[in-house]
């Protein structure tokens, strides 16, 4: 009998696993990615979508936008398949996908709430940081908000309503500036506001600071004491509560007051655990998609967060070393 030589054998066993199909481990992300998240997220997700899909060719992301609720009950209510979702208020995920469709919450940016106008709105060349309050209740100011069922930014503008009544000192201001504002102006996503305010039909609508930036809005900024954008003030803006739809048809949730902190989940029984990984670990990375949102006027949390070691231990380990323990 013949004796192989090592390097041979070598050759041999290269040979084989050059025929042997890849390791379903090691094999790289592929097909369809789908993702819910907040309408906010719009612009900095496709930037991000660019970049992921060079560096996975194989895999096709399919974002679709809306307000965060809606996002979520496309999970819990209609039972749309879905791999991530992400939220502009990371509560929204502790409140309709935990425990039943999501195991963590990873807590990944903040904001802040501007007022924003363009040169057509009225008054435009008058209002400031401290007469904003007064210009929305004059009569033919047209201004509005998203719907606070469906969309963060709804309730969160009603808060910063609530508590600018309470940090002026001026009382009723809330009702005299809700008087002003019919229902029509109410809309179902925050970025729907946009282009009526770029078209000149609305004067005036509250949205995200990134929003803002990413679309060449002017804005008034707030005083961080109800700009709902400073964590150091909690307390204060707890004292906002916002009713709104809850799990269940028929049912209601408070809101309370908090900073501006978003969230982003993998669904539990997620059709492309692989690829939603992937882009996690992509999207995580200071050097990649949060980067992407600090240009973007959106300032990330390096490293990212999750409140407890337990939920900790449910993030998958590609993501680990990307995430820190912090409430």
């Amino acid at each position: 009998m013949k004796r192989i030589t090592c390097r041979c054998a070598v050759s041999l066993f290269c040979a084989v696993m050059i025929l042997l199909p890849a390791s379903p481990a090691l094999a790289e992300p592929a097909g369809k990615l789908v993702m819910f998240h907040a309408g906010s997220l719009s612009v900095p997700f496709a930037a991000m979508e660019k970049v992921f899909e060079v560096k996975y060719p194989k895999v096709d992301l399919q974002r679709e936008a809306s307000g965060s609720q809606a996002a979520a009950r496309k999970v819990s209510e209609l039972k749309k398949p879905c791999d991530i979702m992400a939220s502009a208020d990371y509560t929204v995920i502790d409140k309709l996908l935990i425990p039943g469709y999501a195991d963590v919450n990873i807590r990944f940016a903040t904001n802040q709430l501007v007022l924003c106008y363009t040169d057509k709105s009225k008054y435009a060349g008058e209002v400031n940081a401290n007469n904003w309050y007064d210009i929305l209740q004059r009569k033919g100011v047209v201004w509005g908000h998203s719907e606070p069922n469906v969309d963060p930014c709804g309730y969160r503008s009603l808060m910063v309503l609530q508590l600018a009544e309470q940090y002026y000192k001026i009382p009723g201001l809330y009702g005299k500036m809700l008087a002003n504002r019919p229902i029509e102006n109410v809309r179902p996503k925050s970025v729907e506001l946009v282009s009526l305010l770029q078209t000149g039909n609305m004067d005036y609508a509250w949205e995200y600071l990134s929003v803002a930036v990413q679309h060449g809005l002017k804005y008034i900024v707030l005083p961080d004491e109800i700009n709902l954008g400073n964590y150091k003030y909690d307390d204060f803006y707890a004292k906002a509560v916002v009713k709104v739809t809850g799990k269940q048809p028929g049912t209601f949730m408070d809101m309370k007051g908090g900073s501006v902190t978003y969230g982003i989940t993998i669904i539990k029984d997620a059709p492309n655990r692989k690829a939603a990984i992937a882009f996690l670990k992509y999207m995580l990375d200071p050097q990649g998609g949060l980067n992407i949102l600090k240009d973007q006027g959106q300032p990330p949390f390096i490293p990212c967060r999750v409140p407890t070691e337990d939920m900790k231990a449910k993030v998958p380990s590609e993501l680990q070393k990307l995430i820190v323990v912090k409430d």
